[in-house]
């Protein structure tokens, strides 16, 4: 095993990453359909199980984004692609906060700016899983 002086950027994030990070997309995409649902029958439980499941999302995209964070840190060079990842994450991660706090009303209050928020985290959540879950390299070893 040989030890390099200078670390990169991983190319994949690691297997805690990697699942944290797979799992937001589900999670945000369950919030989305529960307000789907919601937005078609007003059975106020869809709107329960979106608050949760979106709750959900950000715990896993948070700790994910805290990943990202330290491998960014670590990362000898810092511009490009590490940069961008992070930048999504924590995008999908604010406005993923501030899907919440809208789903935090009065279920008839929700509609229609919960809905058009969870379609943008949803979407947020997607992009940053497929640049995560793909070859990062930042400058260093290939």
């Amino acid at each position: 095993m040989t030890v390099t002086a200078h670390p990169y950027y991983r190319s994949t994030p690691g297997p805690l990453h990697a699942v944290l990070l797979a799992g937001t997309v589900p999670l945000f995409l369950g919030g989305l359909l529960s307000d789907i649902a919601y937005y078609k029958t007003y059975q106020i439980q869809w709107s329960n199980f979106a608050s949760w499941l979106i709750a959900g999302g950000l715990l896993f995209c948070g700790l994910a984004l805290l990943f990202a964070l330290v491998n960014l840190i670590r990362a000898e060079r810092k511009a490009g692609r590490p940069v961008g990842y992070f930048l999504l994450l924590l995008a999908t991660w604010v406005l993923g906060l501030v899907n919440a706090f809208e789903h935090a009303k009065d279920a008839w209050a929700v509609m229609p700016q919960g809905l058009a928020l969870s379609v943008v985290v949803t979407l947020l959540a997607c992009v940053a899983a497929w640049v995560g879950l793909t070859s990062l390299r930042s400058g260093g070893e290939q």
